[in-house]
């Protein structure tokens, strides 16, 4: 059961950190690692950065490595990054065209629960998708988001001490051959899209940033959140 007592809804209250540039894989997870244990320590409040990232695959903790089709110095010809990471999933890829969001909150503000927060992720997606009249779906048996059978959101987290890290990448209009290079998320069967594939057209980063905000803090700073109690 949900327990929501004894809790401000300024304790709430997310910060928004936007990065100016495409960010260097290693530089991001360094920012969410200072910034997830100030939350921790109680030193710094709840975050919620928004970036894109120069061309790098990722390998979660659950990653093959036949998933990703290219050597690495194959990858590194192409301006293509290989890092290891600590979120769960397999392998992803990240560049400029992809919006990233890493939250950095405190669970303990909302509800102790993985898979309610990564259904709420699923959700802020949704409703950033429904803004420019497209209907997400989640896919039973997978994690992220998806429009007409085809996967447009990745979502893969980390969670420490009940404070969160890494996050959701959406695909705004990347280069959707770098897909290529990898199983994305182990998923060997099913298409990727990107909202200029669905469009037709490409959405400027800096509008699909503000919305991504606009329906992150609507969702986590109100209590519109509560509603996924189903998914605890």
């Amino acid at each position: 059961m949900l327990k929501f007592e004894g809790v401000a809804e300024m304790d709430r209250c997310i910060e928004i950190v936007r990065f100016a540039r495409p960010v260097r894989y290693g530089e991001a997870m360094q920012a969410q690692h200072e910034r997830r244990v100030a939350v921790e320590e109680g030193r710094l409040g709840n975050a919620l950065f928004l970036l894109e990232h120069r061309p790098v695959i990722t390998l979660g903790r659950r990653a093959h490595g036949e998933h990703v089709l290219r050597s690495e110095a194959d990858l590194a010809a192409l301006g293509i990054e290989l890092c290891e990471t600590n979120r769960g999933g397999d392998v992803m890829y990240h560049g400029p065209g992809q919006l990233v969001a890493y939250p950095i909150l405190d669970l303990n503000l909302w509800h102790q629960s993985i898979g309610w927060y990564l259904r709420s992720l699923e959700e802020v997606v949704i409703r950033v998708l429904a803004a420019y009249g497209l209907q997400g779906e989640r896919e039973p048996g997978y994690t992220g988001v998806w429009v007409g059978g085809a996967k447009v959101a990745a979502v893969g987290v980390g969670i420490h001490n009940w404070v969160t890290f890494h996050g959701v990448a959406l695909n705004v209009d990347p280069d959707m051959a770098h897909f290529r290079l990898i199983v994305p998320c182990g998923i060997a069967d099913r298409p990727l899209t990107s909202l200029k594939q669905i469009v037709g057209e490409a959405a400027p980063m800096p509008d699909v940033m503000a919305e991504f905000e606009q329906q992150f803090k609507a969702y986590f700073e109100s209590d519109a959140w509560r509603d996924l109690g189903q998914f605890s």
